[in-house]
C-alpha cells in the first residue's frame, strides 16, 4: 500500500465510528469472525481498545490484520483502522483507491 493510498484511507476513517471493540478478553475467535464480517461488508473499519484490555491499539491492529490478511492503516491512542479490499465480489467494492 502506498503512502497516498494510506492517507486516503486515514481521511475516510476519520468520520466513521468504531465497530470493533477489544476488551479485557483480547483477540478471541469470535472477535476475529466479527471483524472479518465487518471488513467484508465495509472494507474499512475502525476499532477501539478498552483501557481494561491487555493489548495496545497497535498490538490489536497488527494481530487482527495478520489473522485476516488485512492492511493496518493507522493506530492512534486507543483506536485503530483496518482495510481489506473485497476481492471476492468486485461489483460490491465500496472503496476505490487513487493510484
Amino acid at each position: 500500500m502506498t503512502s497516498k493510498e494510506r492517507a486516503q484511507l486515514k481521511a475516510m476513517a476519520s468520520s466513521i465510528e468504531p465497530v470493533i471493540i477489544v476488551g479485557k478478553g483480547g483477540i478471541t475467535e469470535n472477535l476475529v469472525n466479527e471483524t472479518a464480517n465487518a471488513l467484508r461488508t465495509r472494507e474499512l473499519i475502525k476499532g477501539k481498545v478498552l483501557e481494561s484490555a491487555l493489548l495496545t491499539a497497535r498490538e490489536a491492529c497488527q494481530e487482527l490484520a495478520g489473522a485476516l490478511e488485512a492492511e493496518p492503516v493507522q493506530a492512534i491512542g486507543s483506536k485503530f483502522v483496518l482495510y481489506k479490499e473485497n476481492t471476492k465480489l468486485p461489483e460490491e467494492k465500496r472503496i476505490i483507491l487513487k493510484k
